[in-house]
């Protein structure tokens, strides 16, 4: 099963959701991996402290033309969707930042003038932060678009039957690419305006890709039924609440895992997965 947890913008708590989410059930006994997407700005190793086993790079196959068999006739440049390649008189010039890797040029130039070598992206490191698989991406400094490099991430997927999956905030393209193919994606919330506001946004993300979903209210205040009501009317279970608790926010300032660190807050990941279940297998 893979689960992802994404947010329609950052700071709504998705990564403490998703890391103590796949803590608890490591510590259960499941054989479980944790794969940090958010490649920009990874920061789930601040709460789990793995240690890291391997590393490896990430890199993307960029176009380079043979000016001696190119004869600029444009049909790698009418293809590429993404500008990475432009005619200039009788030259072709290659953009590598542009380049998405697809290979498409290479295959239809009709002169064989185009052939491919790696640029690297970034970086992929695994390991283990006790009974649960660790995985997360650094991208290169500088580089623009992070989806290859995410995917070479989900790629450590494979060994454990389940996977917690942090997304990047937003509802771009790199978390696109985090979430296509998993069984369920849990949105984080915050019963705020501007929250609120970008879980519409999700909420409209997920439900164009088809994949079935559920919200966790965040520093959810008993007081507050905003969250509520939104998702009552949109027709999206809650699944979880955790509360807004200054022991827990506390606890989340010093990089702890606040399952541990709080007492009861464990409960409310085990009624969360337990809905997570139900839900799936409904």
């Amino acid at each position: 099963m893979r689960i992802a947890i994404a947010s329609g913008k950052g700071g709504t708590g998705k990564t403490t959701v998703a890391a103590n989410l796949a803590y608890l059930l490591g510590v259960q006994g499941k054989a479980v991996r944790y794969i940090d997407c958010d490649v920009e700005e990874p920061n789930g190793h601040l709460f789990l402290h793995p240690t890291m086993t391997s590393e490896f790079p990430a890199t993307i196959p960029v176009p380079v033309i043979d000016e001696k068999k190119c004869v600029a006739c444009g049909e790698c440049v009418r293809f590429c969707e993404y500008k990475a390649l432009v005619r200039l008189g009788k030259t072709v010039m290659v953009f590598p930042e542009l380049c998405h890797g697809c290979g498409g040029c290479t295959l239809l130039c009709p002169h064989q003038a185009i052939s491919e070598q790696a640029r690297d992206i970034g970086s992929v490191q695994t390991g283990n932060a006790g009974p649960v698989g660790f995985t997360h991406g650094m991208l290169r400094v500088g580089e623009a678009m992070s989806p290859p490099l995410i995917r070479s991430v989900l790629a450590t997927a494979a060994p454990e039957p389940v996977v917690i999956i942090d997304a990047p905030p937003g509802t771009t393209c790199p978390v696109i690419a985090a979430i296509t193919g998993v069984d369920f994606v849990l949105l984080v919330t915050e019963p705020t305006p501007f929250g609120l506001n970008d879980l519409g946004l999700a909420l409209s993300m997920v439900r164009e890709l088809g994949i079935p979903h559920g919200v966790v209210v965040n520093r959810a205040d008993s007081g507050n039924t905003t969250a509520e009501a939104y998702c009552e009317q949109r027709n999206v279970p809650i699944l979880a609440r955790i509360p807004d608790d200054r022991h827990i926010a506390e606890a989340y300032s010093r990089g702890e895992m606040i399952i541990t660190a709080v007492p009861g807050v464990s409960d409310y990941f085990e009624a969360l997965w337990l809905a997570v279940q139900e839900t799936v297998a409904a």
